[in-house]
């Protein structure tokens, strides 16, 4: 976890609920682990500062600069920030609102190409997919196991066995088969 200075927390809060057009534009796109199955970090405290968007998996801070970011003494600023941060081991990608509002895809474009420079490829990331998780039903998945006495840790589940109803006696949720009264 990268470090921050605790009082940066509630301020952080604060801008999450005022985001500006071109943030919640962005975000739409980055969040629930859109971009390569990656986890994004909203207004994200990092040291003195606040990222715009932060990916710990890749190493990534995204920055969306409003016009005021053109006038020379917030350039100076914005450059001792990005210091800061590339310090850390951290990758600064900066555009500006009207970029991230009316070449969206673009911005999303130049993010993933740098995702895919920073995360090592895995075999989904190759074919471009992303991981989704699944989740077996009932059906897919035996419930009863058995173990081997070879492999002790490994379960071997039994080809033919039905499982009980969710709520039924026997089914998930530890309730006993022995009828009522019966230790």
């Amino acid at each position: 976890m990268k470090p921050y200075q605790p009082d940066q927390k509630a301020f952080a809060r604060e801008l999450r609920s005022h985001q500006t057009d071109a943030e919640q534009r962005l975000w739409h796109h980055l969040r629930r682990k859109q971009l390569l199955g990656l986890q994004f970090y909203r207004q994200k405290p990092i040291g003195p500062y606040i990222a715009d968007f932060y990916c710990a998996a890749a190493r990534l801070v995204i920055e969306l600069d409003g016009g005021q970011h053109f006038e020379p003494a917030h350039q100076a600023k914005d450059q001792q920030r990005d210091n800061y941060l590339s310090q850390l081991g951290l990758l600064v990608l900066r555009f500006d609102n009207l970029q991230a509002l009316k070449e969206t895809e673009a911005v999303l474009q130049m993010i993933h190409q740098t995702l895919e420079t920073r995360i090592p490829p895995t075999p989904l990331l190759q074919r471009g997919e992303r991981p989704t998780a699944t989740v077996p039903t009932a059906k897919d998945t035996p419930s009863t196991p058995s173990f081997s006495k070879d492999t002790p840790s490994t379960p071997s589940f039994a080809k033919d066995a039905s499982p009980p109803p969710p709520f039924a006696k026997g089914g998930p949720g530890g309730i006993s088969n022995s009828p009522e009264g019966e230790q």
